[in-house]
């Protein structure tokens, strides 16, 4: 039904809206937005704020996708078991949404990427080990969080349509094709998020991974 998924993509924009750095900012004070990239995500205020504020930020993101997918598997799974994984995946995207396009913050939020790795962790764990791989090797090589966080996406997607065809997603057969293209939707979000770093790493002046100590500021 057409209306699950309106539900689902509804509970999750609602879960999204909850902005964790944004909020943490605001109990220090600041607006993590007028600072760094200028996003409310983690690794903005990681870069701002320091390592604690970014591993907060990055557990809260994570933690409302995990939610919004777990209410949504509590709501449906009885009645619709063969779709239920399906309408977590709308119930993740909506958490997604909410996160970078809040309405009440002028629809300024974050990238979603920590959302999205809520997403893996709760859809499909195994998904979550090779992107992690991914994403650590590329930051540590490169130092451009950015890139990583590209390639996730890729690697998420790809996982997705690769598991779904192996029969590994508790989806059923009928539902598959729709699977795949939320998760599509997923990874051309991502990509969109980061045209402006896309363009920088093409040019070569992307900033890299850079950790301010808790309390001291970078202002754009």
């Amino acid at each position: 039904m057409i209306l699950n998924r309106v539900i689902c993509l509804a509970l999750g924009y609602v879960l999204g809206l909850f902005q964790t750095g944004y909020i943490y900012g605001k109990l220090h004070h600041i607006d993590i937005r007028e600072y760094g990239s200028g996003n409310a995500g983690a690794t903005n205020t990681l870069r701002t704020l320091g390592w604690k504020a970014g591993l907060v930020t990055f557990l809260g993101d994570a933690g409302k996708a995990a939610l919004s997918m777990g209410l949504a598997w509590l709501f449906f799974h009885q009645a619709y078991p063969g779709q239920a994984h399906l309408l977590e995946l709308y119930a993740g995207l909506g958490t997604v949404l909410g996160h970078n396009f809040p309405f009440y913050m002028k629809f300024k939020g974050g990238k979603g990427i920590a959302c999205t790795a809520g997403v893996l962790l709760t859809f499909y764990p195994p998904m979550a080990l090779l992107c992690l791989l991914v994403f650590a090797g590329t930051v540590a090589a490169t130092r451009y969080v950015s890139l990583g966080s590209i390639l996730v996406s890729l690697c998420f997607f790809g996982q997705l349509v690769a598991f779904g065809q192996m029969g590994f997603l508790w989806v059923d057969k009928e539902f598959l094709m729709e699977t795949y293209a939320v998760g599509a939707v997923f990874m051309v979000l991502a990509i969109w998020r980061h045209r402006a770093n896309i363009k920088r790493l093409v040019s070569g002046t992307e900033n890299k991974i850079s950790v301010s100590k808790s309390g001291s500021l970078n202002k754009n």
